[in-house]
């Protein structure tokens, strides 16, 4: 079997971070679709949360969740545009060590084919915090959800997981 080749699924540990000013847990369609996706999958929902658009709440909320055992996959939703109020990359990358590239690289190509030239506006991300967690920032769209977990994160987390277990 090759290192890229994993015999058994590895059901991990997760937290679903909304960052949003307006949503709720009645009215995040986001959130509900991230964590129905990931369990349906097998994984198991650690922690669900709703912080507002402000720097000191999101990276608060981050922290906590960065130094919980049993997550292994932080996923946040909103913030990820260019607006005003779009705060969540610039809080969330000083908690990651690796960044990995080309997840915003590919989320955009795969964007561009669905909504067009309005993908330039996403500044999705994905890296290594702490090690051994996965932080993905997401942008609050549904769809755009939908499309990073079924294309991108799925098919890959186990084999992420794997790399940063590896000694």
């Amino acid at each position: 079997m090759s290192d890229h080749e994993h015999a058994e699924f590895i059901p991990i540990g997760f937290s679903v971070l909304i960052t949003s000013d307006s949503r709720s847990p009645k009215t995040d369609l986001t959130g509900k679709i991230i964590t129905k996706l990931l369990t349906d999958n097998g994984h198991k929902c650690i922690s669900f949360g709703i912080v507002p658009n402000k720097k000191n709440l999101i990276r608060l909320a981050i922290k906590k969740l960065t130094l919980k055992k049993n997550i292994r996959l932080i996923v946040t939703s909103g913030g990820t545009g260019c607006g005003r109020k779009d705060v969540t990359i610039e809080t969330v990358r000083p908690f990651i060590s690796k960044e990995l590239d080309g997840f915003g690289e590919l989320f955009r190509v795969l964007s561009y084919k669905e909504i067009g030239s309005r993908a330039l506006m996403s500044r999705a991300l994905m890296g290594v915090a702490g090690g051994d967690k996965i932080i993905v920032c997401l942008p609050g769209s549904p769809n755009a959800a939908k499309l990073a977990l079924r294309k991108l994160i799925l098919p890959e987390l186990n084999h992420l997981v794997w790399e940063l277990s590896r000694a």
